[in-house]
């Protein structure tokens, strides 16, 4: 959440947590949904929690007593969910699956009308190739769509018009992150890279490059600094020995795109990384089914970034 005291997970299993991001201790379960959950969002104040799950449903939840508070039916999965910046309006994804297109919806909760009748103020389709990753942009004047062909697209939360269309993923994008001031977010791909984008415009800043699929990167609130996850497809997994298998979360400088840093530990691909709002901690969460939150030490603190010189052909 935004203080950063408390850290959600969801898995592919119904059970959304809610954990004490300093100790690691569980504070409680949201219990309701009866398939795999794909996305998780706490509102500003982090009175609600938004939950996403392949049941075919969108839920509401009280974030301190675990309560349901309004569930949205859906035809298909659940894919992306998330709070705008005020907490008043949620936006969902929905797969194209089952002979059902994918379409983004918009529900005001100020008006409980919407909830209960399953009547979005705003429902966009998405006909060409279905949303995997998005996010609010700032202000939540609209929201920022990553596609299974690597297309971005802004959509207008007022009118669902796409403001900004750009491609230069070749192929799915796994997840999309702001920076903390929201002008900026990161990609992560299928095709191997992750990249930086300008949040109004969608103009292509910088790009990370790796030998496997990237399935979340995150920006540094405090350092220009990335982090990236990913490993090979989770069915192959099990082919390769962990030496091989590459399951490091990979540090790179944003101004001068270059790898600096891996740190080991998951037994399967990163599926998701974030960094904690005060830049101390990140944390990662794996096929292998943990969570763990990794405390940089006193040295990255201090740490000049020294890029690689370009030595000349004279000398």
């Amino acid at each position: 959440n935004r203080e950063g005291d408390l850290l959600f997970t969801v898995a592919k299993d119904p059970i959304v947590n809610v954990w004490y991001s300093i100790n690691g201790e569980r504070l409680g379960t949201y219990n309701g949904h009866t398939g795999a959950v794909w996305c998780v969002d706490a509102d500003w104040d982090t009175r609600h929690v938004l939950t996403g799950s392949a049941d075919n449903s969108c839920r509401l939840w009280d974030c301190e007593t675990g309560k349901q508070l309004a569930l949205v039916k859906t035809n298909s999965a659940v894919r992306t969910c998330g709070f705008d910046f005020g907490g008043n309006i949620i936006m969902f994804s929905t797969d194209k699956q089952m002979g059902y297109q994918c379409f983004v919806s918009f529900f005001d909760l100020r008006d409980p009308s919407q909830i209960e009748s399953d009547e979005p103020y705003m429902k966009i389709p998405c006909n060409e190739s279905k949303i995997t990753s998005a996010v609010w942009g700032p202000l939540g004047e609209f929201i920022i769509a990553g596609h299974e062909n690597g297309e971005l697209n802004q959509f207008s939360a007022k009118s669902g018009e796409v403001l900004v269309n750009v491609k230069e993923h070749t192929k799915q994008i796994n997840d999309i992150q702001t920076s903390r001031d929201m002008t900026m977010f990161i990609t992560a791909s299928k095709d191997n890279t992750a990249k930086l984008f300008d949040a109004t415009t969608l103009e292509h800043q910088k790009s990370f490059r790796t030998e496997r699929p990237v399935n979340s990167a995150a920006l540094s609130p405090i350092f220009d600094h990335v982090v990236l996850g990913g490993g090979q497809e989770a069915m192959d997994v099990t082919t390769t020995s962990t030496r091989i298998g590459k399951f490091e979360a990979r540090f790179f400088h944003l101004g001068v795109e270059e790898e600096f840093g891996r740190i080991k530990g998951h037994f399967g691909p990163i599926n998701s990384v974030a960094f904690h709002p005060d830049g101390k901690s990140y944390s990662s969460g794996g096929e292998d089914g943990y969570v763990r939150i990794h405390y940089f030490d006193p040295q990255y603190f201090e740490f000049e970034f020294e890029p690689k010189r370009e030595t000349s052909p004279e000398g």
